[in-house]
């Protein structure tokens, strides 16, 4: 028992409380806004911001930039918030943020745009990935739960009101405050952090590994280049493309290499070595190269084709977000009740594919409600399959892999949005100009206009005869319809590798939900003691009431000796909190426990008389030996009950998860949540 006891150090909180604390998850609430916002924001500016720069064959990099930049700094700066301290990490990343959107804003043609939204993404990418490592440096873990719900459900948000948000600004203002709005929103998260956020965060030594990060970026733009040149700008034998296709596999190939010899890899080519990691990545390569181009071909369609406002497009969207978010709930919490996860992806696949499909069927003459079913049909799709992968992945690996696969099963999705974006925007520039030149062949054009104008700029439309523009309205419909064709047989090659997801029965902690995998979420970067720690915080927020689990936990701990009436769980809060502190002075607990101090003294005399705790000169309460012992008896009593959460995962085997084990234990007792212990639920309780 000298061991458990040893835990209660006095060690004070730094944590911070009431009004500070809701400002600090509001600014961070504010940050992931940014980094959500900005993958869906833009895609109903994309027909406006091409039409005043110029360059549609480029469209496809506005996205792709700020998708790989985000994707590839991701781990950086997970492992260096880990080592450095996460505020000031957390603060440079959304400087970079916006100087990249303030630049983006100011953006004079299509490469400077281009440039500046990588920009955009390397902050976005930390953004990403603080936020939620911060979330539990300030947030009590049996409270974190909760609030990593709360913060899932910004992407939530963020799906539904982006692309609204991006249309109402090209209708009412400038597609530029598509990036200006997130200046003045950044910098209040900004000022919010520096000003209230003073909670240390854990550090941690890392091997950092540059060299795999860096190689990932080259192979990933190297294919990315070779996917959008391809038969557009150069022939596929050319040697341009031949020789891009050589160099990615040259550093694929240096890449596994690397990884294999790192410390601590990016991503461990032994993950490759398990089934399910190999299956769920591919699948989940194929549902961002459908999520991805979908939303960022799909406004193009609704105002060009359509011929809607910026906003209506995005109104037109909605029922592609709803239907994402009411499948990616559902079938979270089906999960969760009954343990099989299988089934969705095996019905979300074959779902993606038929949409596509009927996308692929639209042209100006379809309805505004077929167009919306097929929309909600694809983001239903979607919603049954995200989720769950993740889901699978963390269910079959080992406790030293779960970090990494988890990140891994997100990454391989950005990177199949990065060349869904590039291909579809591929296929519809090479479609676009064959269409147009046989177009002009069979139809009048008015002199002087030039028809390899519409592929820069598709709003030369509007200059043309109504007849001729239904024309060239039309070769755009035709030009997009196989955009969507040919992202069929790649959703359909992910429903024939479904059938060999592996369904095992689920642990505990993979029941939880992480809201914002289910949402498309930017890539996470948690280690496997992140992970275990996140689903046993969600795990903790379902514990019985404070007063019963104490109750609980004084009986199974023998907190008083036998024959003797059992400690009420005011009293047993109080004895954790004090043990906590060391010595506590009696109006600051009452305060903690939100109760005047006269109604908590009973639960104070009790210990006194037990010989627990003793009272000093200044109203201040001291733990004694005893009550140290007590307390000690109470955090393995809860240590005992957080372990039967983590079957399978086989703590005494990772020192690392025996020690989480202890801290939760030990931290989640005496929170300052659970001062509704010491409000009893009846008298005498």
């Amino acid at each position: 028992m000298a061991a458990g006891a040893t835990a209660w150090n006095g060690s004070r909180q730094t944590m911070p409380h009431g009004r500070d604390l809701f400002v600090v998850l509001g600014a961070l609430m504010l940050a992931m806004l940014l980094a959500a916002l900005d993958q869906t924001i833009v895609s109903t500016a994309l027909p406006t911001i091409v039409g005043d720069l110029g360059g549609l064959n480029h469209l496809s990099w506005v996205v792709t930039a700020y998708l790989l930049a985000a994707t590839a700094s991701t781990p950086l700066w997970g492992k260096l918030g880990d080592q450095y301290g996460r505020k000031r990490l957390f603060q440079t990343s959304i400087v970079i943020f916006l100087i990249g959107s303030a630049l983006c804003g100011l953006s004079r043609d299509m490469p400077e745009l281009i440039a500046f939204r990588a920009l955009q993404g390397l902050g976005g990418g930390g953004l990403m990935v603080l936020v939620v490592a911060i979330v539990g440096d300030v947030v009590p873990p049996r409270e974190r739960g909760r609030y990593q719900g709360l913060f899932g459900a910004v992407f939530g948000v963020a799906s539904v009101v982006g692309p609204l948000l991006g249309g109402w600004f090209v209708d009412n203002l400038t597609w530029r405050w598509v990036f200006y709005i997130n200046l003045p929103i950044g910098a209040l998260a900004l000022t919010a952090v520096a000003v209230v956020l003073h909670a240390p965060s854990e550090r941690e030594r890392h091997r950092i590994d540059y060299a795999g990060i860096l190689l990932i970026v080259g192979w990933s733009v190297a294919l990315v280049l070779l996917t959008t040149w391809g038969g557009t700008q150069y022939d596929w034998l050319s040697p341009q493309i031949v020789g891009l296709g050589a160099l990615a596999a040259v550093l694929i190939a240096v890449w596994v290499v690397v990884e294999r010899r790192a410390a601590e890899p990016v991503m461990p080519p032994r993950l490759f070595g398990t089934a399910t990691f190999t299956l769920g990545s591919a699948i989940s390569f194929a549902v961002g190269f459908a999520m991805f181009g979908a939303l960022t071909f799909l406004p193009l369609f609704l105002q060009v084709v359509n011929g809607v406002s910026p906003t209506l497009s995005g109104v037109h969207l909605l029922p592609m977000m709803a239907g994402m978010l009411v499948s990616s709930i559902g079938s979270g919490q089906l999960i969760s009740r009954t343990g099989h996860y299988k089934v969705f992806p095996v019905l979300g696949t074959p779902i993606i594919a038929v949409a596509l499909w009927l996308c692929s069927r639209m042209d100006e003459t379809t309805s505004t409600l077929s167009t919306s079913l097929r929309f909600a049909l694809l983001g239903f799709g979607l919603g049954m399959v995200m989720q769950v992968l993740v889901i699978a992945v963390q269910n079959a690996v080992s406790y030293g892999d779960l970090g990494s696969a988890t990140s891994g099963v997100t990454f391989f999705r950005q990177i199949g949005g990065s060349f869904g974006v590039a291909v579809f925007g591929s296929i519809f520039s090479s479609e676009l100009a064959r269409n147009t030149e046989e177009l002009v062949r069979r139809v009048r054009l008015p002199p002087g206009f030039d028809p390899a104008a519409v592929q820069g700029d598709p709003k030369v439309l509007d200059r043309l005869p109504p007849q001729v523009r239904a024309e060239f309205v039309h070769v755009f419909a035709e030009s997009l319809q196989p955009v969507f064709r040919w992202a069929v047989p790649v959703v359909l090659a992910a429903f024939a590798l479904t059938w060999f997801l592996r369904e095992v029965p689920l642990r505990a902690t993979s029941r939880t939900r992480d809201y914002g995998e289910g949402f498309g979420a930017a890539p996470t970067v948690r280690s496997s003691r992140h992970e275990i720690e996140r689903a046993l915080s969600e795990l903790m927020r379902h514990d019985p009431k404070a007063q019963e689990l104490y109750v609980r936990l004084g009986a199974l701990a023998g907190a008083v000796p036998a024959g003797a009436p059992p400690l009420p769980a005011g009293s047993l809060w109080t004895l954790c909190r004090v043990a906590r502190e060391g010595t506590v002075p009696g109006p600051e607990l009452a305060e903690l426990a939100g109760v005047p101090v006269e109604r908590g003294r009973p639960y104070v005399d009790r210990l006194v008389d037990e010989g627990l705790v003793e009272r000093r000169e200044g109203r201040v309460l001291a733990v004694t030996e005893r009550g140290r012992e007590a307390a000690a008896r109470l955090v393995e009593a809860r240590r005992a009950g957080l372990c039967r959460h983590l079957d399978g995962w086989s703590p005494e085997e990772h020192p690392e998860l025996a020690r989480l084990l202890s801290r939760l234990a030990h931290e989640s007792l005496g929170d300052d949540a659970d001062g509704e212990a010491v409000h009893p639920a009846r008298p005498g309780s």
